[in-house]
């Protein structure tokens, strides 16, 4: 593969840099928010002027940390979130006013009482049914009890207007992070997998709308630009893959590793880190809680039961990314989506498109194991 651009790099440098951005928004006066769920309505926060971060547990470093008080079956997303807390590894965790948890499994649900004894943890109950009339009643209270806690922590009014303001923004964000994985339309498309998930996953550590923004459009015009002038950093022989399951970035960036290693390039993700997230936007006109209520409430996490949100996006990406397979990826112990696997691996078959699914945690010790069932899958293909 070519050399890729510089623009790439700058999202890793935000993330490399964040204690020492959040230290400088701290002694400005910002008041700021942890969050670990895509369900968390971010907005919120924003119409607040509180900045929110995703709190780091995507690397194994203190995972022996939190096994001292957790058990050691349980998944390493939720051992790392807790580790990096208690070991005060995470600048993001450390300079946090507020955790907002939610309960997406019973795992994190315990976990969030240990970790409400060293920081202020507000957690959502989370409706477990999107189809129910009184599963949306329950989300919208969980939204407005939110902007109460918001305003009551951080001595602040949230008005309608702001929270519409918001929404528009976020709109924005998510727009142009989804115009970024729409490059990867092309074939071959104009930037690897890693590329894509470093720019989706980076994202997050611009704290500031208007930067975001910009870069965004910078990035997205910088590859057109180069792709028009004849750069191609992608094998046009390489299979086009689409990742599912848990949310990715940190360690988990093994698996696309030794799938683009071994002639496979990422085209999309279905997962957290990507189209979930930014496939949709929320209503602009409406009642913005209900509207809130009603974008986030249709994530199709597997959570969800019944959860057809999860398979009608994933079809969609397949036709629209003309797929060749789809990888699944699901952490140890991550029941709710280890279950799910069969009603993928069936979905795909009515739609003759292979499937494989890989389980990891995030040491590095399975990357050899990992990267041959990889190669056979995509030899396969």
């Amino acid at each position: 593969m070519q050399d890729l651009p510089e623009i790439f790099e700058s999202f890793s440098e935000a993330r490399r840099q964040g204690f020492l951005t959040m230290k400088s928004l701290k002694e400005q006066g910002y008041g700021v928010a942890g969050t670990f769920c895509s369900y968390v309505p971010v907005e919120l926060f924003m119409a607040a002027g509180v900045i929110y971060v995703g709190l780091c547990s995507t690397s194994e470093e203190t995972v022996p940390e939190a096994e001292k008080t957790l058990p050691r079956n349980l998944c390493p997303l939720i051992k790392a979130s807790y580790g990096f807390a208690v070991a005060d590894k995470c600048p993001y965790m450390y300079f946090s006013d507020i955790v907002v948890g939610e309960t997406t499994c019973d795992g994190k649900i315990k976990m969030y009482e240990y970790l409400g004894k060293i920081k202020d943890v507000h957690v959502m109950e989370l409706p477990r049914s999107q189809r129910k009339e009184t599963s949306r009643a329950l989300w919208l209270s969980e939204i407005r009890l939110l902007k109460k806690k918001i305003e009551e922590k951080f001595n602040v009014g949230i008005t309608e207007e702001k929270l519409r303001e918001a929404i528009v923004k976020r709109n924005r964000e998510r727009s142009l992070l989804k115009a970024v994985y729409e490059l990867s339309l092309a074939s071959p498309p104009p930037m690897t997998g890693l590329n894509q998930l470093q720019i989706l996953y980076g994202a997050q550590f611009r704290f500031s709308h208007e930067d975001k923004v910009r870069e965004l459009e910078e990035t997205i015009s910088r590859i057109k630009s180069e792709y028009a002038g004849g750069k191609r950093p992608v094998s046009g022989e390489a299979k086009r893959i689409v990742i599912t399951g848990c949310p990715m970035g940190g360690a988990t960036e093994k698996v696309v590793r030794v799938i683009e290693e071994s002639g496979g390039v990422v085209v999309a993700y279905e997962n957290c880190t990507g189209a979930k997230q930014y496939d949709r936007l929320a209503d602009e006109t409406g009642d913005p809680y209900e509207a809130l209520c009603d974008y986030y409430l249709a994530i199709g996490c597997s959570v969800m039961s019944p959860n057809p949100n999860r398979l009608e996006l994933l079809g969609r990406l397949c036709d629209q990314f003309a797929a060749d397979g789809v990888i699944e990826m699901t952490l140890q112990s991550c029941h709710t989506y280890a279950v799910e696997t069969h009603a993928i691996r069936e979905f795909l078959k009515t739609r003759n498109i292979p499937f494989l699914s890989l389980e990891t945690d995030y040491s590095p010790g399975d990357t050899a194991q990992l990267k041959t069932r990889a190669a056979a899958f995509i030899e396969m293909l």
